[in-house]
């Protein structure tokens, strides 16, 4: 079994932020423009030159080290089931899409063919947000069950929120295949937790010094 790294600590931390956004957005319908261009610029940046790089620096995902800090702590804080639903259910589908190797094909050949409509639109545009929904529609939703996310129904049924769901879910999917790529093992999340809290305790200690 891999040891964990402060490396996969940063990439799962950016799991667990794009399913924090969704979160909030499925909840009260929040969401923050600059943390949404973040998580989608991230899915097109498919050869970084470090794992920062693919956030654009630790400060951008710092929610997500927040949430791997406590929800993998031993202090009191209430665990939040429905967010780790949420990513171990990430996780579940992005180990699926790696075993299918179409469906890689599918999707770097779809996220390749988005460079020509952010060269047109900027990266939170609708259309843009629109056209990352539908890759994870047409690649990931395929792979296994949908992840029911939970929310306000009203906001839910609305294409809008349902395409940044979307979006996110993909940004999701991104994070967990670079996770992986690092050498993520879910087994470490349940064994090694106090190694995920010091890192993403470094982590979150830099950013304060930021």
């Amino acid at each position: 079994m891999a040891d964990v790294t402060y490396e996969q600590t940063l990439a799962l931390a950016g799991v667990c932020q794009a399913c924090y956004l969704v979160q909030k957005l499925a909840r009260r319908g929040e969401l923050d423009n600059d943390l949404l261009e973040i998580s989608m610029q991230s899915i097109l940046n498919m050869n970084p030159d470090s794992t920062e790089a693919v956030y654009s620096g630790i400060n951008n995902i710092s929610n997500g080290l927040k949430i791997i800090h406590d929800q993998l702590g031993h202090k009191a804080q209430v665990k939040d089931a429905e967010l780790t639903r949420y990513v171990l259910s990430i996780l579940t589908l992005e180990r699926k899409l790696m075993k299918s190797a179409s469906s890689l094909q599918q999707l770097a050949s779809q996220i390749e063919g988005m460079e020509i409509k952010i060269s047109h639109y900027d990266m939170t545009h609708d259309v843009v947000i629109e056209g990352f929904a539908s890759i994870y529609k047409d690649v990931i939703s395929r792979l296994g069950p949908s992840i029911k996310v939970m929310g306000n129904s009203n906001l839910l049924q609305q294409r809008m929120v349902q395409n940044k769901v979307r979006a996110l879910l993909l940004a999701a999917i991104r994070s967990a295949v670079l996770w992986r790529q690092l050498g993520g093992n879910r087994r470490n999340i349940l064994f090694r937790r106090q190694k995920w809290v010091k890192y993403s305790a470094t982590a979150l200690q830099q950013i304060s010094r930021i």
